[in-house]
């Protein structure tokens, strides 16, 4: 039976016995485990690639299953961290596939060290931000990525390969202001689906060996008002870009040294990470909380702790998630109220 897993792909003649080698062969690191992480993955877990590496910064929430195609009421009332949600399925899916889960608030340096070890990138992050990372990582190791994107009915994709694209940074220079988010516009699953569809296309021909299957352009698309554009982005390259021109610098691969704090995604929250890295004690937390009379729901990765008006959860990492605000100022108060 595991031999014939793939036999209607290898049917397809641009892939084959020998592309479907190929596939098994590869290592594909995914940002973000939201919509666009669980479609991708999902598909090219399907396919057979050899390793997926997954690295996601939240938890399954209730409205993340309208569009987040691997998750489960199960993992929203446990507050399951995705990656580890999605690592759970993938493996059900396709056991012959290395499954690596990563619950992280990625920076650059974490991010360095695990392209350096894939073959391929695929975003599927919500803020331009950590896009510009992905952006200078991938032409500092002169790995290939795809950039997706998708709020209410529409969506856009483009594949980078450094040395022949123009790179994100050739395409927006600096960080867009911000504008409509999921939490905003909505969303709905067929924009999400017609992303994946490009991302995970242009991803098995990269993998496969079939790179000049790729068309090298712009894809944007509005499902709703059935409008579809293919652009030409070519001559958008520039020989002085600082990510991919004659003289890099990759101006995104700087140091952090201060606390970071970063509004999520259009949401009533604000992400606190610490200068330093340091592991929670997840279970004396609970036990200090529960103590107190405070609401609080725990499992291995994380702490949900309530107290009126707002909701923090911690991860293992100490990093924390404040509900109820969108004021850093005000989220900092709550974070120092608790931990100091």
């Amino acid at each position: 039976m595991h031999q014939e897993r793939y036999s209607r792909q290898e049917l397809f003649k641009p892939i084959g016995t020998d592309g479907q080698q190929e596939l098994s062969e590869k290592h594909v690191l995914i940002i973000g485990a939201g919509a666009l992480g669980t479609g991708a993955s999902e598909s090219l877990v399907r396919a057979g690639v050899g390793k997926i590496t997954i690295i996601d910064r939240d938890y399954v929430e209730w409205s993340n299953l309208q569009r987040q195609s691997l998750y489960s009421e199960e993992d929203a009332r446990k507050k399951m961290p995705k990656a580890i949600a999605a690592k759970y399925r993938l493996e059900q899916v396709n056991s012959y596939v290395e499954i690596q889960a990563i619950v992280a608030d990625i920076t650059y340096e974490d991010l360095l060290k695990y392209a350096e070890k894939c073959d391929l990138i695929i975003d599927a992050t919500d803020n331009f931000e950590t896009r510009f990372v992905i952006n200078d990582v991938a032409q500092k190791l002169e790995l290939p990525w795809i950039y997706g994107a998708c709020v209410g009915s529409t969506g856009m994709s483009f594949t980078v390969i450094p040395g022949v694209t123009p790179c994100f940074n050739c395409l927006w220079e600096t960080t867009p202001p911000t504008g409509q988010t999921c939490d905003t516009a909505g969303i709905i699953s067929p924009a999400v689906m017609m992303v994946t569809a490009h991302q995970t296309a242009d991803a098995l021909k990269i993998l496969s060996g079939n790179t000049e299957a790729l068309s090298g352009r712009l894809v944007t698309f509005d499902v709703w008002q059935n409008d579809y554009q293919s652009i030409g982005v070519s001559r958008m390259k520039k020989a002085d870009c600082p990510s991919c021109g004659e003289d890099p610098t990759y101006p995104y691969l700087t140091m952090e040294s201060a606390m970071k704090t970063a509004v999520l995604c259009g949401r009533d929250t604000v992400q606190i990470r610490p200068a330093e890295k340091k592991m929670i004690d997840l279970g004396d937390l609970h036990t200090i909380f529960s103590t107190q009379g405070l609401p609080v729901q725990y499992n291995q990765f994380l702490i949900s702790i309530t107290f009126d008006p707002y909701r923090m959860v911690i991860f293992k990492d100490g990093r924390v998630l404040i509900h109820g605000t969108n004021d850093k100022t005000e989220a900092k108060k709550v974070y120092h109220r608790v931990f100091n």
